[in-house]
């Protein structure tokens, strides 16, 4: 049997998608029928076997649509191995150490008994949407903080749990 994987995410500028894309990549390669979509087109989670769900961090929260696949899915989501990840840190930070779950996505992880989490680093350039990311960018505080070796890594291993899982 093939596990098909749905890899949803939430994003406002595109780099949470990056990285979602990248997670169903190294799942396509390690043996899993994986697919990334936006959170918001999302249907049903019926067809899937199991679901990894990514937002980016916007002010301590994760983006709406992410939060809102959750609450729309949560029954489904309960029943199925799901894992949880967060993009957002504008700085080193999540290479150097684990980065907890920001507390609405940790009581989401509760409720859904999610299998884990992890936060990467964020991306924000210029062109950015948003008034507040514009300002942070022309501030000097953006750039590309994403780390692929270590998504890869993660993405890896929820694979092997998958695979193990039968």
């Amino acid at each position: 049997m093939t596990t098909k994987v749905l890899v949803a995410y939430g994003t406002t500028n595109g780099s949470t998608a990056e990285i979602a894309e990248a997670v169903a990549d190294i799942l396509r390669k390690e043996g899993l029928n994986s697919e990334a979509l936006p959170a918001g087109s999302v249907k049903s989670v019926a067809p899937y076997d199991a679901v990894i769900v990514g937002g980016g961090l916007y002010a301590g929260r994760w983006h709406k649509d992410a939060r809102r696949f959750l609450r729309r899915n949560r029954r489904e989501l309960a029943e199925l191995p799901l894992w949880l990840f967060s993009s957002g840190p504008l700085d080193p930070s999540a290479s150097e150490r684990d980065i907890p779950p920001v507390p609405g996505v940790k009581r989401d992880m509760q409720r859904l008994g999610a299998e884990g989490h992890v936060t990467f680093g964020g991306c924000l350039q210029e062109g950015a949407k948003g008034w507040v990311a514009r300002m942070i960018v022309k501030n000097g505080k953006g750039g590309d903080f994403r780390d692929f070796g270590q998504i890869e890594d993660w993405a890896r291993t929820v694979a092997d749990e998958l695979v193990a899982k039968g």
